[in-house]
């Protein structure tokens, strides 16, 4: 006795609609791999369940990519719309632009020269050389800096130095007299001479020399 026909509707029962739907995509998965083999067709086969799970098909030495451009220009409906057809474009660019990148770097790096002409050759000389001279000048620049920084730390080190004789000189003034007293006054005010005749111009202070006879 043949099985009777069932009429194609919704399945109200959850628990029912599952177990189909389980039977049903691995019959539908079966006939899409025996077509494949027997007729030697391109198939390619993809479910999504209620749940959002994916279920897919796609028969050997297929590429779902191209089984798609296929499609449109057979039906002449377009999956991919401007945005991301120019998105795509722009991908295709941006890793074309950087395998050129690539390659000029391995050239820089003496790699892979073996087949450049000597135009090609002469204009890889000059980017070396360029990028050569930029980075002397941005060692000299460098240098340069730091010798202005020395000289400053310098500068700031005489003047501390002289401000702290001239405090040291006015305490010895208005402390202790005598004849022992004054000679050092005289020794330290002739050591703040020196050090002022080594600091720059734009520092030099005269100082105030003491008066001596007024401890006299």
């Amino acid at each position: 006795m043949g099985r009777g026909k069932i009429e194609i509707k919704r399945i109200e029962n959850s628990s029912n609609r599952q177990v189909t739907y389980s039977k049903r995509r691995t019959g539908i998965m079966k006939k899409a791999k025996e077509i494949t083999v027997l007729c030697d067709a391109k198939v390619s086969l993809i479910i999504f369940g209620t749940s959002g799970k994916m279920h897919d098909y796609i028969s050997p030495s297929t590429n779902l990519v191209d089984m798609l451009d296929a499609y449109q220009r057979s039906t002449g409906k377009k999956l991919w719309d401007a945005k991301h057809e120019a998105l795509s474009n722009e991908i295709d660019r941006v890793k074309k632009e950087n395998d050129s990148m690539q390659i000029e770097l391995r050239h820089l790096k003496g790699e892979d020269i073996s087949n450049l002409n000597h135009k090609e050759l002469m204009a890889l000389e000059e980017a070396l050389e360029n990028g050569l001279v930029g980075l002397r000048d941005k060692q000299s620049e460098i240098v340069r800096m730091m010798r202005k920084n020395d000289q400053m730390l310098e500068e700031e080190h005489k003047q501390l130095q002289y401000m702290w004789h001239q405090q040291e000189l006015a305490n010895m003034k208005g402390s202790g007299v005598g004849t022992d007293q004054q000679n050092h006054d005289h020794d330290v005010y002739q050591r703040v001479r020196d050090y002022q005749s080594q600091m720059p111009f734009a520092f030099r202070v005269q100082p105030m020399q003491p008066n001596l006879h007024e401890r006299m």
